[in-house]
């Protein structure tokens, strides 16, 4: 990655025209072929940017451009469509260059996996008196998060999300309908677990006779303080 801090001023034509008279800014050109132009403010979003692939070529300021300061100018091309973003370099403060190498990627803390491994231990959430039967209960459609077994007979197919949506209800709909076949599981119940369930799949969860179960994932990792709640 290369970070530039420059006194610059940046000309956009393509679907439309832009224009962002000369200031300090960060210019960063990543591995990817991406050019993303930065003021000190607006959090991640910046002031205009190049998606890749991309080219980048350097040349020098036409005589009006020198004239006005200008001591370099960059022509950001889109290779794929017309747009073009052309950067005026008046003064240069800083430029360097970094390689960052590969990146592992973002691991969100109560994402699906967790969730999972810890309602299979606490499994008395989903309903009294139930037993794991395992998890990634495999099936010709894909696995069931959790397959739970219930005291009198039959099964509960859980399905486990960060959030609910329609998708999920459809999914778990799916999953209880084959499992219904298999005469040593029925009767079967399903049931949706997520942090956040959305009002749409409420409704359709109970038009399709599903259940529904809102997960609190820190009181089921043991950081709820019930002595610091107000209710």
């Amino acid at each position: 990655m290369r970070l530039v801090v420059a006194r610059c001023a940046v000309d956009y034509s393509g679907r439309l025209g832009a224009h962002l008279e000369p200031a300090k800014r960060l210019i960063m050109l990543k591995a990817d072929g991406s050019v993303l132009v930065h003021a000190d403010g607006g959090s991640y979003k910046p002031l205009n940017w190049m998606n890749p692939p991309c080219k980048v070529v350097e040349s020098a300021p036409e005589p009006a451009e020198a004239q006005a300061g200008v001591t370099a100018v960059w022509e950001v091309r889109q290779l794929k469509t017309d747009d073009r973003l052309r950067i005026q370099l008046h003064e240069v403060l800083e430029d360097i260059e970094v390689e960052l190498g590969g990146e592992p990627g973002l691991v969100k803390d109560g994402v699906e996996a967790h969730l999972q491994a810890l309602l299979a231990e606490q499994v008395e959430l989903v309903g009294p008196g139930l037993r794991l039967v395992r998890r990634e209960y495999a099936t010709a459609i894909g696995p069931v998060d959790l397959l739970l077994r219930e005291p009198g007979g039959g099964t509960v197919a859980v399905e486990v999300k960060r959030r609910g949506d329609i998708d999920g209800v459809e999914q778990l709909s799916r999953y209880v309908e084959l499992l219904k076949r298999d005469p040593s599981l029925s009767p079967v119940r399903g049931v949706l677990a997520a942090q956040a369930i959305k009002p749409q799949a409420q409704v359709l969860a109970q038009d399709r006779g599903l259940d529904w179960l809102i997960l609190d994932y820190d009181a089921m990792r043991g950081m709820d303080d019930p002595s610091a709640r107000l209710f």
